[in-house]
């Protein structure tokens, strides 16, 4: 599928790299600083439109359209004739009974295959979730602040059944009540943005709370199960600033169909016979740590507890980590060490003192 050139004229262009997030352990609270809002479970968009030519940007700079053209009509019919807008593309589908995000269905619609996108299409339609405004009209919006780029994004979607304005609120408390509430619905946090804070393009401004830590993180090696069959663990890396990717950990424990599943995704992108020497495990040295080097080229979400270590030898997970999803929506080099949640920094004496004066947790 070729992707028709866009040729239009807005007062902002893509590419555009959007505002990013940095994780939190909690929901700020400072009144009439932040804004709340509901973080939705799907691939990172900004659509920008000039009348009948829209575009729909992935958050690395591609084209989604050719994987949405339901979506672009949508756009289209539903959206003020210029602006551009940042926001969630998502597939809501009945679950027991209920309507909730399916990412499973969403990641489906990234197909090479003609044929197989337009069947999906239809079977599985998505949605626009507008979260934000960076133009409307002929007017830029990223230098205003973000109270002002959300009276304009309101104005700008108008039908509202497949493009849709999310829920906010400057109430920390309701922010904290849809951090549970709306789990249910398959979203899966909350994302608060400073009232008064610009549109920063590429810039971790915002914070996410999502219900446990989670990281993007570039598959760059695995081992092969101690049976012989399948892949036994997953070796993880993210980007240091320096550009260097760091090995930062794995994630085991699969079944034997996901095993399988795993080694035949994988194997592709070897390159040559290459097994390289790991290091040795601190809990079993009878254990064989040799691992098979792949290509840079695919990004999974996994689920961790904590990081240790800094300096020369870089920071790792401090144990396993739980894979969750493999994610065809990010760029690998994107998957960089700003994105982890940074615990405060507390001397252990510092706590120790708590207990000396007889505070009780």
């Amino acid at each position: 599928m070729d992707t028709v050139p866009f040729t239009a004229d807005l007062p902002v262009m893509p590419p555009v790299e959007p505002m990013l997030a940095k994780a939190a352990a909690k929901v700020p609270d400072d009144p009439g600083v932040w804004s709340y809002e509901p973080k939705w479970d799907g691939f990172r968009a900004l659509v920008f439109r000039d009348g009948d030519e829209v575009m729909l940007q992935s958050r690395n700079g591609k084209d989604l359209g050719r994987y949405f053209p339901e979506l672009l009509k949508s756009l289209r019919e539903e959206l003020t004739p210029r602006c551009v807008l940042d926001g969630e593309i998502v597939v809501p589908r009945e679950i027991d009974g209920r309507t909730r995000l399916d990412w499973e269905s969403l990641s489906q619609r990234v197909h090479p295959a003609a044929s197989r996108v337009k069947l999906l299409s239809q079977q599985t339609p998505a949605h626009f979730i507008g979260f934000d405004a960076l133009a409307t009209g002929d007017r830029s919006l990223l230098a205003e602040p973000f109270r002002v780029r959300r009276e304009a994004l309101a104005d700008a979607v108008h039908e509202k059944t497949w493009c849709h304005v999310t829920r906010t609120t400057e109430e920390a408390e309701q922010g904290t009540h849809w951090l549970t509430t709306f789990e249910g619905a398959g979203l899966d946090g909350v994302i608060a943005k400073r009232l008064d804070g610009r549109y920063l393009p590429g810039k971790r401004d915002m914070v996410k709370v999502k219900h446990a830590r989670d990281a993007d993180c570039v598959a760059i090696g695995y081992r092969i199960h101690k049976s012989g069959e399948g892949i036994g663990s997953l070796l993880l890396g993210l980007y240091r600033p320096d550009g260097e990717l760091q090995m930062v950990g794995g994630a085991a424990s699969f079944t034997t169909k996901d095993r399988l599943k795993m080694l035949a995704e994988l194997e592709p992108l070897r390159e040559g016979d290459q097994v390289n020497d790991g290091e040795p495990s601190r809990w079993n040295s009878a254990a064989d740590k040799r691992w098979i080097p792949i290509r840079p080229e695919k990004v999974c979400e996994v689920a961790y507890d904590q990081m240790e270590g800094a300096g020369s030898d870089g920071e790792r997970f401090r144990h396993a980590v739980k894979f969750v999803r493999w994610r065809p929506d990010r760029d690998p080099a994107s998957c960089t060490f700003d994105q982890l949640d940074t615990p405060l920094n507390y001397d252990l004496f510092d706590v120790l003192e708590g207990a000396a004066h007889g505070e009780r947790g």
